[in-house]
């Protein structure tokens, strides 16, 4: 289990996923982009759009429940990739490289990018934005919601001793 926590905002993952999109323009063009479900999804399509790509597929790879780790099973194949030719992988991170390799088996001769990685993974990725220490659960914004605040003057105060 994670030792720390580490929020990414949707601001914050908008800003990444463009920096990210600015340096594969370098790297394409690509026929078309395999999202790998379900954190890849979102910024897949922020990429797809910077990018001008129309054609987008996705790979359902489990290997999660919760926070606890599991065999890699496919659940979802991207039909149209072939062998990954001409292709670009999109998830939002590479974590132990256990979803990483699954997918390079499955889509060897595509592009591997990633908005974060953290060390046991990112090996296996071709790019990525930023490095995430490897004793860090991230938690994307659909992971987390929103909830009102009360200010401080609100609050109760403490009981007098």
């Amino acid at each position: 289990m994670a030792v720390n926590y580490a929020t990414v905002t949707w601001d914050q993952l908008h800003r990444d996923a463009r920096l990210l999109a600015e340096e594969l323009m370098k790297t394409g063009p690509f026929r078309g982009i395999v999202a790998i479900t379900r954190g890849g999804l979102i910024p897949a399509a922020i990429i797809a759009r910077e990018l001008d790509c129309r054609l987008i597929e996705c790979m359902s790879v489990v290997t999660y429940d919760e926070e606890d780790r599991s065999e890699p099973m496919i659940i979802k194949q991207p039909e149209a990739a072939g062998d990954g030719e001409g292709f670009l992988i999109i998830d939002d991170l590479v974590d132990s490289g256990v979803t990483a390799k699954a997918v390079r088996a499955r889509l060897p001769k595509a592009y591997f990018a990633c908005l974060y990685a953290k060390p046991a993974g990112k090996p296996l990725t071709d790019r990525f934005v930023v490095e995430v220490a490897q004793d860090t659960w991230v938690l994307f914004p659909w992971d987390t919601a929103p909830l009102f605040v009360p200010p401080l003057a609100k609050k109760p105060l403490p009981a007098a001793e």
